[in-house]
């Protein structure tokens, strides 16, 4: 039995040092990997538990749902794909057209009056 505990702790050890040596340097918390790698080496066991539950960033999980359906995702809407000119043309005609109807409600306006 104490055989059994020592080859867990082992395995849990090693699995630990490859997992930090493996991890992306941004997904590591609270301390450098190689600090880390330190912890780990002199407290076997208390490192690796340390390691696994606070200098660790797991990557973010889908929300689930509470229904599970096999249809494929509602189509996106299309990019906008204009050029920056066409853009631009666009916000003209826009600022044109608002002037104009500005211009037509002032006229409407006057023509009310008299």
């Amino acid at each position: 039995m104490p055989f059994l505990i020592g080859l867990v702790n082992l395995a849990f050890f090693v699995v630990s040092l490859v997992d930090i040596v493996r991890l992306d340097e941004a997904r590591v918390r609270y301390l450098p990997k190689l600090a880390w790698i330190i912890v780990v080496i002199l407290l076997p066991f208390i490192g690796s538990i340390l390691w696994w539950t606070l200098g660790r960033e797991y990557a973010p999980r889908p929300a689930r749902s509470a229904r599970r359906t096999h249809r494929t995702p509602a189509p996106r809407p299309p990019a906008d794909v204009r050029t920056t000119e066409q853009q631009l043309a666009d916000l003209e005609r826009e600022e044109y057209e608002a002037k104009l109807r500005e211009e037509i409600a002032r006229r409407r306006r006057e023509r009310d009056t008299d």
